[in-house]
């Protein structure tokens, strides 16, 4: 069904979601500054194989998405959602002076542990905020905003990365030591500019992860995570792109320049795509997103020079803005009021627990067949991602 804004009649997007969208901003130029030279640190200087960098990445970004259940629980449960957030940015700015400690892998797996923690304390919470603050009939222009603010943050970070390490002859760890300023300032800010909506949450009737409550949310909230879940397995760490590019002969102060590039085009198509999910059929939005990730994939593998690998970023990148903000719209659209810090929360575990899966077997693959394996396999998922989609519509 298509739904018809007129822009005399179109909400304007809230304050508070603008404020949340330039603390994820700092702190994503916080911890991309770390994460864009991360898995070249492990293992050029730490010496860490393919597969504990899948390991490592897939448990982190795991951990991330499984905390948000809880937190999203505990933000329904007691009608608050401001100071989880808090606990949550407190947490990722506290684990960035380890990785400029860190001597071997088991430093990383415990920064990245406790930095994915925080992640996953405050990503349910945040979410929930911005679809508690702002009108459904703009949610998808709220949260691409959102995603357009975090993913700047995604490319300054390594722009900032790339240039001290320029500047300071690959000195990592003064990089990372850098990366800790950004992250006290998104914490800062989230103190003094966010606040409670001043409308009062409606407690469950029961709690959040009990039987009774979970009922109550409907089936298409539940093909919402499917969906979500299937595409998450098709999609490994970008972890995996930077040691692409690497392959190919980046030299390692340019490394940033991977994330770069596909966050740029990511920033730029999250907001009008997130906009114009208001508008069309989600699924067929869907749908279409997934082929760019098909064509990245397949442009991965291929390698033999920059060129191909600079072309699968751009797509990749646009699979992202096509994608990430739609689904928190579907969650948000699909989950009822009182249950919807659980509502991403559930999200979030079914997807973690497919990115910890992508990531570890895309370390294996690399190891024993090759990057170009690791990105036909991508392309497989990709394709039975979208297949699935397709036959869902029919």
């Amino acid at each position: 069904m298509v739904k018809t804004i007129t822009p005399a009649t179109s909400p304007k997007i809230p304050r508070t979601v603008w404020v949340l969208g330039f603390v994820s901003l700092l702190m994503d130029i916080s911890s991309e500054m770390i994460h864009s030279l991360l898995p070249v640190f492990m293992t050029v200087v730490l010496g860490t194989s393919a597969t504990m960098v899948g390991i490592i990445e897939g448990v982190a970004e795991a951990t991330a998405l499984i905390v948000k259940v809880f937190s999203g629980v505990i933000s329904d449960y007691v009608g608050k959602r401001k100071w989880l957030a808090v606990l949550g940015y407190a947490m990722g700015a506290a684990s960035k002076p380890l990785f400029a400690l860190a001597t071997g892998a088991g430093w990383i797996f415990g920064a990245r542990f406790i930095d994915r923690i925080g992640k996953g304390i405050r990503g349910a919470p945040r979410d929930a905020l911005i679809a508690d603050a702002t009108d459904p009939a703009i949610r998808g222009a709220a949260f691409g905003l959102r995603q357009s603010l975090d993913t700047v943050g995604a490319f300054v970070g390594p722009l900032v990365a790339m240039g001290l390490m320029l500047l300071w002859a690959n000195d990592f760890r003064a990089v990372f030591w850098v990366a800790v300023i950004p992250g006290v300032l998104s914490v800062i800010l989230l103190l003094i500019g966010v606040h409670e909506p001043e409308k009062k949450l409606a407690k469950p009737a029961a709690f959040p992860i009990s039987r009774t409550a979970l009922a109550r949310l409907p089936a298409a909230y539940w093909w919402v995570v499917v969906a979500g879940t299937v595409l998450t397995l098709a999609r490994f760490s970008e972890a995996f792109l930077v040691l692409r590019a690497q392959q190919e002969g980046l030299a390692l102060a340019l490394v940033p320049l991977v994330l770069v590039m596909m966050n740029i085009i990511y920033a730029v198509f999250a907001y009008p795509l997130g906009k114009l999910a208001d508008r069309l059929n989600h699924r067929a939005l869907l749908a279409t997103g997934i082929v760019p990730l098909i064509i990245a994939d397949l442009l991965l593998a291929q390698g033999g020079s920059l060129g191909w690998i600079a072309a699968g970023l751009v797509f990749w990148g646009m699979h992202m803005a096509a994608t990430q903000g739609l689904l928190a719209a579907m969650v948000a659209d699909t989950a009822p009021a009182e249950l919807r810090g659980t509502g991403f929360g559930l999200f979030n575990l079914a997807s973690g627990v497919a990115m910890l899966a992508a990531s570890v077997i895309a370390g294996m693959v690399w190891d024993r067949f090759g990057a170009a394996a690791t990105f036909h396999a991508g392309a497989a998922f990709a394709g039975m991602a979208l297949i699935l989609l397709l036959l869902r519509r029919r």
